[in-house]
């Protein structure tokens, strides 16, 4: 009886089922693979040779097939030399694998030493870069005057962008050369030009009385250079409750000047226009360590808000009143830490950070 099939692991080899009777052939069938097994170098190879020599196609596994084909006498003998053929083959097989494992993880643990002895490879540590540690210094701030933090989506509607801020439709505000807006037209959203929008979302969402600082990142079509980006950083701030003025607009702000910038710093407001506040004012400084002497700097803008944004966001205004404000982070960065240009902010240099403490 024999049968000739390709032995696997080892294309173009064809192996033949010897006699199960046949103590000659059965013993070079196990010589065979019990020399496959010492000839294997590595595990892999050990794993070609098993699979040769003990799998379904081997020599032996189709001797051991072929018992069932025997004369009834003759299997019994028959499978008593299969069996003590096939256990000795598992034997030189478990053997080998012990063999090979130990000198793989001998192999492993002298690559993978340590010497303890050596110098350490000193890693300087990363850090947070200074936008994000004076945005939430300024946060921390204002957490501390019982204000809480409002976020909202940079992706906004144009309604909550300019409508519901008083933004006539020919503000130039809307116009290509100063927004980022997403197309399609007919789907009205922009890149928020500032965080006012969260402020309108806040009206609608939160219960009355309202005192929410709105930080975040906003887009405008500007040009990169030393003091522009069109990318950057605002914190803006909202008030609404019953009675507020210009006075408690202006202790606020002074407040929190003061916290910022030091004792010393004071604040003053001068008159000007934006939709969505009436009065209006721009915010000045005066900053006590600013480079090449003590003065004023223009910071940002504030007043009280419009009759017609509280309307838009349903809040009467016969009973309410609020205060709101805007600053830029990067601004803020630039004067009181005597940045002097805004690019130095954006090119992600670990040297920069550097001078200002390597915050975690």
């Amino acid at each position: 009886m024999s049968e000739n099939t390709e032995t696997p692991g080892s294309p173009g080899i064809t192996a033949s089922a010897p006699d199960p009777t046949d103590d000659g052939a059965i013993g070079a069938a196990v010589e065979h693979a019990v020399a496959a097994f010492a000839a294997a170098s590595t595990l892999d190879g050990l794993k070609a040779a098993r699979l040769a020599h003990t799998g379904e196609k081997s020599p032996l596994s189709l001797a051991n097939r072929g018992i069932g084909a025997l004369a009834k006498e003759q299997k019994a003998a028959a499978g008593k030399l299969m069996g003590a053929s096939r256990g000795r083959v598992n034997k030189a097989l478990t053997a080998r694998t012990a063999e090979l494992e130990a000198q793989d993880a001998a192999r492993i643990l002298l690559e993978e030493t340590v010497d303890v002895t050596a110098a350490p490879r000193r890693r300087r540590a990363g850090a947070r870069h200074p936008l994000s540690t004076l945005q939430e210094r300024v946060s921390d701030i204002f957490v501390g005057m019982g204000w809480e933090i409002a976020e909202g989506p940079e992706l906004e509607s144009e309604w909550f962008n300019f409508d519901a801020l008083n933004f006539k439709p020919d503000h130039p505000a809307r116009e290509m050369q100063d927004t980022f807006f997403v197309e399609p037209p007919q789907a009205h959203l922009v890149l928020r030009t500032h965080t006012s929008p969260v402020q309108v979302r806040s009206m609608l969402e939160r219960e009355l009385p309202i005192y929410v600082l709105c930080p975040g990142k906003v887009f405008r079509t500007d040009e990169l250079d030393a003091t522009h980006t069109p990318v950057f950083h605002q914190f803006e701030g909202l008030a609404i409750d019953r009675n507020l003025s210009m006075a408690d607009l202006l202790g606020t702000l002074e407040h929190f000047t003061r916290q910022l910038f030091g004792d010393e710093a004071k604040v003053r407001l001068r008159p000007n226009y934006f939709p969505f506040t009436e009065p209006s004012a721009e915010l000045d400084i005066w900053h006590p360590g600013a480079k090449g002497g003590a003065r004023w700097i223009e910071w940002g803008g504030c007043g009280m808000v419009n009759a017609n944004v509280l309307r838009a966001a349903g809040i009467d205004p016969e009973i309410y009143s609020g205060f709101a404000f805007g600053m830029g982070i990067e601004r803020a960065l630039m004067f009181r830490n005597e940045v002097g240009d805004m690019r130095d902010m954006i090119e992600g240099d670990v040297r920069f950070s550097e001078h200002f403490g390597m915050e975690i």
